[in-house]
């Protein structure tokens, strides 16, 4: 056999082989060639399709850029008013957006206009009106959830607040895109900069950077520092949030983050020498003042209906303000006048705010609620936003103090909890009352000191009296038993707001050491009185809008706590009013349950009460005016310490009474509540401490004694007891003491 043909036979041999690696049948090869699914989709394919639909792409952005013209300017930046209107339909207020004086771009400082450059759009200068990686950036920031910010020139920014609306839609994003092309190529950079700023919504009811100046710093814009341009700069991301005068811990240290940025940048894009920079200070701003027809209660109303409804919808500060609202507050005009009377003849009649230094620090905050609705009948603000601009009611940066304690009890009744030897923790478990007393079981040393330093129960005692008396070392020992885990479960449960610096797993949360303002803890006592059925008060009864729809979310929620745990607790809360520091409240009016609380250093105090119809908190705070320095309480209007009994239990009183005035009050429905076994324990003549009262201590002349009147045959006549008719009377619980001894730290008082 020749060459030729040998070569022919070892090609035909190999023919017969099956490629190695290679399987016949179902999405394989036959012959080298692509079979099933991949005969669709090979790699040539791909990509000529991708380029394909990116040159579709690029086709269809170019006819759109053609096909777009700049619109006219939309109707939010015409402006319209928002009506607010009280329950019964009377009108309130009509608030405009019309607090906007146009400049041209000479009238703002060369540095000022640098620094809203460096800090929202470096490449404002050199860019064609869009940033293609700052959208990408901007894009995988959603998608990563790091947040929605980045993407947006200042061009794209102008023509949203001038041409388009704050909808979060691809087709306002893809017309926002087109039009700003259009619009770079149509205006000069200078003319773009002054509508930017000169449309930017910056908080204070300011609209552009004139009103903006003037709001925040008292100036014309011409006359605008660079430090103050930073502020504005940088505060123009959250309004609401970054504004000084009402920002908390968190919104200044970010706010405090973007002004530093806005120096920073100018300093790496060549506009700021880097020495005067080090130099720089941040300017605060000046205190807010009320706009016009915002005097008294009404701006802090509005307030609070402007947070709820941005709250429920996501709207943003520019979209309410941009106006077409009619909302209807829950706001009763007769609670709500009588609310502001009780303030003002309980606290604001004796106080000499010229004269007395201490005077001119204290702050008062109310929140009442309709418990079968989680209406928000009546709020007290303060005395005016042209003194305090942010609302008392709302604060959140003090303290609760005692009034967290039935919350304590709360989560020992819900998760059945036992004391450290075994037994079920209900208002007639024994405790030990020692002041001082080191707690058991907790790998966190505590031994907190009651107030005055006090023995109480010698040493034994019901929860019901060291409720009625509100003892720490009982309920240091208490929350230990519980677990501060659950007792903060328990608390978000029932309303709270898990924020910076909540104690989660120290025995000192006990004593109300996190942060609340008046409206969470009127939840929290609303769900109480409901049966642990969870309110969330709300001031919007109804909100209307021509061009959107808004449903309130329901202020009456499903089960917080069972019936039986809210209850118990509003049946030794009532033990409190009659028998313990809040009985400055008892009436023969109505029935009420209720709880005191002072803070450390006395710088809050507290009155946190229902009756069936009304849950009303009354907080008062010590505020240094200009600083916003908290400070001690004691020696308001001249008198000693101003704990939850003296001035907020005073006002708490005369408003329920006027409030329920003409109305029928009813009992509560307690057939559920289980105040547990009563225990035996050895009686006891008199506590280790019968500290002498002081005139110093006693609540104003016309506020009623909280040292009750009542004194049991067991209890000798100089230790008058604090123990309702359900605890029993082995058990004697002295009266809370009126020393006027400072409290010492993280130690609420009653």
């Amino acid at each position: 056999m020749g060459r030729a043909e040998a070569r022919k036979a070892q090609q035909q041999r190999g023919a017969r082989r099956a490629p190695r690696g290679r399987v016949k049948g179902k999405g394989g090869t036959s012959g080298g060639k692509p079979t099933g699914i991949r005969r669709f989709f090979t790699w040539r394919k791909v990509l000529g399709t991708f380029f394909g639909m990116v040159l579709l792409g690029m086709a269809a952005l170019v006819g759109l850029y053609f096909y777009v013209e700049p619109p006219d300017p939309n109707a939010e930046a015409l402006t319209q008013n928002n009506v607010y209107k009280l329950s019964d339909g009377t009108v309130m207020a009509r608030v405009g957006t019309t607090n906007r004086q146009i400049v041209s771009i000479d009238k703002i400082p060369a540095d000022v206009q640098t620094a809203f450059i460096a800090i929202e759009n470096k490449s404002f200068y050199s860019d064609r009106g869009v940033d293609l990686k700052g959208i990408a950036r901007g894009v995988f920031n959603t998608v990563t959830g790091k947040g929605k910010a980045g993407g947006s020139t200042i061009t794209q920014q102008y023509v949203k607040n001038f041409y388009l609306t704050q909808d979060q839609t691809a087709t306002r994003k893809l017309k926002e895109l087109i039009i700003s092309l259009k619009v770079d190529q149509q205006m000069e950079k200078p003319q773009i900069l002054a509508g930017y700023l000169n449309t930017n919504f910056y908080g204070r009811n300011a609209y552009g950077i004139q009103a903006a100046a003037q709001a925040y710093y008292g100036v014309d814009a011409d006359k605008l520092t660079l430090e103050q341009g930073a502020y504005l700069a940088a505060v123009l991301q959250a309004p609401s949030q970054y504004d000084w005068a009402t920002a908390g811990p968190n919104g200044k240290e970010l706010v405090m983050i973007r002004f530093n940025g806005v120096l920073d940048n100018m300093v790496e894009m060549g506009k700021l020498d880097p020495a005067k920079r080090k130099e720089m200070k941040f300017q605060e701003p000046i205190k807010p003042k009320a706009p016009s027809g915002m005097e008294g209660q009404k701006g802090y109303l509005i307030q609070a209906a402007d947070e709820e409804l941005k709250r429920q919808t996501g709207m943003s500060d520019g979209q309410l303000k941009a106006g077409g609202w009619e909302i209807t507050l829950s706001i009763d005009p007769k609670k709500q006048a009588a609310l502001e009377k009780a303030v003002q003849d309980e606290l604001e009649s004796k106080l000499d705010r010229k004269g007395r230094p201490v005077d001119a620090a204290v702050q008062a905050g109310a929140t009442s609620v309709d418990p079968k609705t989680g209406a928000i009948v009546a709020m007290y603000g303060g005395t005016g936003q042209s003194e305090q601009w942010a609302s008392n009611a709302l604060r959140k940066d003090f303290q609760p103090g005692s009034t967290f304690k039935p919350i304590v009890l709360a989560s020992a009744m819900e998760g059945k909890a036992s004391t450290q030897d075994g037994k079920p923790i209900t208002p007639n478990t024994l405790y030990d009352g020692t002041s001082k007393r080191p707690v058991v079981g907790s790998d966190i040393p505590f031994n907190p000191q009651n107030q005055d330093d006090r023995d109480y129960g010698d040493p034994m005692m019901t929860v019901q009296s060291a409720t009625n008396s509100s003892v720490n070392s009982v309920y240091a020992q208490m929350i230990v038993d519980v677990g501060p885990k659950n007792v903060k479960k328990t608390a978000l449960q029932l309303g709270m707001v898990d924020r910076d610096g909540w104690p989660e797993d120290k025995p000192a949360m006990s004593l109300g050491t996190m942060s609340a303002d008046t409206l969470e803890m009127a939840g929290v006592y609303a769900t109480f009185d409901n049966h642990g059925k969870k309110v969330t008060p709300s001031i919007i009864k109804s909100a209307k809008h021509a061009d959107r729809e808004f449903k309130p979310v329901r202020a009456v929620g499903d089960t917080a706590i069972s019936r039986r745990t809210a209850d118990t607790v509003t049946k030794v809360l009532t033990g409190v009013v009659e028998d313990g520091s809040g009985k400055a409240v008892k009436s023969s009016a109505y029935e009420a349950a209720g709880k005191t609380g002072t803070t450390e250093k006395n710088v809050a105090a507290w009155f946190t009460g229902f009756t069936p119809e009304l849950v009303t908190v009354v907080a008062m705070f010590g505020d240094e005016p200009g600083t916003h320095t908290q400070t001690s309480l004691t020696g308001t209007a001249g008198g000693g310490r101003a704990g939850g009994s003296s001035f907020p239990a005073a006002i708490w009183k005369q408003y329920t009474l006027d409030a329920l005035q003409g109305g029928k009050t009813g009992s509560f429905d307690l057939d559920e509540a289980d105040m547990g076994k009563v225990q035996s324990s050895s009686p006891s003549s008199t506590p280790s401490t019968t500290p002498s009262q002081s005139a110093s201590s006693q609540p104003p002349s016309n506020t009623p004694s909280n040292t009750p009147s009542r004194t049991p045959s067991r209890t000798p006549s100089s230790t008058p007891s604090t123990t309702p008719s359900t605890t029993p009377s082995t058990t004697p619980t002295p009266t809370k003491s009126a020393s006027g001894k400072p409290t010492p730290p993280n130690l609420p008082e009653p």
